[in-house]
């Protein structure tokens, strides 16, 4: 059964090797440590011991809140739990209180799945710094 932690205690070796199964790349960990002490809250979903998913709110301290990262390991995907990280997520955020806005910006591909979560599509921009 899979159970669902708001602002748990982050073991970052798991979600760096998280991370890596569902999007390649590196399985440092470390990085993100400075990310979620500047994040508003979060959720991971944990199948016994194992971290299987994750999503991130940060916010701007006004009334916009972002939802990223949001990440199932490939062998737990199709079991909605993505949604229910998202649905989490967004009820954590409504609970802080003060908040107008939830934003989540993905890839075409994901459409569906953020549309099915109660995202409504938006015409956004991006500028790339670096």
């Amino acid at each position: 059964m899979i159970q669902y932690r708001l602002r748990a205690p982050i073991d970052f070796t798991a979600l760096g090797r998280l991370r890596q199964a569902a999007w390649g790349g590196s399985s440092d960990g470390g990085w993100w440590r400075p990310v979620l002490e500047r994040s508003l809250t979060w959720v991971t979903a944990h199948q016994g011991d194992a971290l299987v998913g994750f999503v991130n709110v940060v916010w701007d301290g006004g009334v916009h809140a972002f939802l990223l990262d949001t990440t199932v390991h490939p062998a737990y995907q199709q079991r909605s739990i993505g949604r229910e990280l998202v649905r989490r997520a967004a009820r954590a955020a409504r609970e802080h209180g003060g908040l107008e806005w939830l934003h989540v910006d993905y890839e075409p591909h994901l459409s569906g799945f953020y549309e099915g979560c109660g995202f409504t599509p938006t015409p956004a921009g991006l500028l790339k710094l670096g």
